[in-house]
């Protein structure tokens, strides 16, 4: 095996941790010694051992003289662990091999220095796009302090994410709905609006085994989620926060006393201010955010910036209805030269219908 097929080994181990090390980024770890894997880990739960520590702890020999394959540039900071480049270099290895550098400035091409100023051999960017792949979330957090925002939605062939009727269940398969469940064991918050609460009472949780609920944010500017909604009923099983304008005690006690955090933001225009609810989340550690919004909300965030991807559930079907929803309303842009642009944008079929996604490209959105 070469360098490469040991970094892909790595990539499938760092992606054993999606859903559970936020605000942490995946990684993956191999020791290789005399053409043999001596050792493999990967960062598994935030607050745990970091990729290469672990595959060190499940070295079968001893791992001087070997060579370290890691997806991200290790540490050299204390943080909730101790610097992995220590553990390096107690180690003896001599070569490690780098898939992506690390963006965070406590780091940023300094834990490659210091290895190789205590004369470790180190190669960088190793499969570099596929490592680079496993951390959209905490490549976007670490730079920005905000959260990373996909825009995920199901929709008709001909863009109705809802019958005239307002029903909308259900517009996709099995597969994709499962596919969706997946997302929301992957990010660590889900946001939705008000709206959404009152016109369907969803419980945005994960529902499949072994997943983990997202924490569950209602942008609900007048607070009027209604007490009796499942979002409420359950804030004692999964984190709620309710994002509001309302600052009086006695509107948002009945909800803290449900278990709801309650935020008083302050707001723009008619509405929560969305700039300063993604700051809040990302000074709580909520790295990645799946907006599941109404059409309202889904261009408020785009609008204002704040979306980095978008997931497009597409059903071979037609609604038609001239007044049916669609996912992007709000005032929209004046010419089809002026709308957000995807790119990087792939199509999955899952079961009968199909997932189309991408990423905001920043260079053309906006301009409006």
């Amino acid at each position: 095996m070469d360098d490469s097929s040991y970094m892909a080994l790595a990539v499938e181990l760092a992606e054993r941790g999606v859903g559970w090390v936020s605000p942490n980024p995946l990684v993956g770890a191999v020791l290789v010694k005399d053409g043999c894997v001596i050792g493999r880990g990967w960062h598994e739960r935030c607050g745990g051992l970091h990729a290469e520590r672990a595959a060190l702890a499940d070295c079968r020999e001893d791992p001087a003289g070997a060579v370290l394959y890691v997806t991200l540039e290790p540490c050299c900071h204390t943080g909730r662990q101790p610097p992995c480049t220590e553990a390096i270099l107690a180690a003896g290895i001599r070569r490690v091999v780098v898939g992506s550098m690390d963006p965070n400035p406590l780091v940023a091409g300094k834990g490659v220095e210091l290895l190789r100023t205590h004369g470790v051999e180190v190669e960088t960017g190793v499969l570099r796009e596929q490592c680079d792949a496993l951390n959209p979330v905490f490549f976007h957090y670490i730079r920005t302090k905000r959260p990373y925002v996909v825009m995920k939605y199901a929709m008709t062939l001909d863009g109705k994410i809802a019958a005239y009727t307002g029903a909308s269940r259900w517009i996709t398969r099995e597969a994709a709905r499962r596919h969706v469940h997946e997302m929301r064991h992957r990010y660590r918050g889900i946001l939705a609006g008000v709206g959404t609460v009152l016109s369907d009472d969803p419980l945005l949780t994960c529902r499949i085994p072994g997943g983990r609920d997202p924490v569950r944010i209602i942008c609900d500017t007048s607070l009027r989620t209604p007490l009796d909604s499942r979002i409420v009923r359950t804030a004692d099983k999964a984190e709620t926060i309710l994002a509001t304008c309302v600052s009086d005690p006695g509107r948002t006690a009945p909800y803290t006393d449900a278990g709801c955090r309650v935020w008083t933001l302050p707001g723009r225009g008619e509405h929560v201010d969305l700039p300063a609810l993604m700051d809040a989340l990302g000074a709580a550690e909520i790295d990645g955010v799946l907006l599941e919004g109404g059409g309202t909300l889904n261009w408020a965030m785009l609008e204002a910036g704040l979306v980095q991807r978008v997931q497009a559930y597409i059903a071979p079907k037609l609604l038609g209805g001239a007044g049916a929803r669609s996912p992007v309303e709000g005032r929209g842009v004046e010419a089809p030269d002026q709308a957000a642009h995807l790119r990087k944008v792939t199509v999955t079929a899952l079961g009968e219908d199909f997932l189309l996604e991408g990423e905001v490209d920043r260079d053309v959105y906006g301009t409006h």
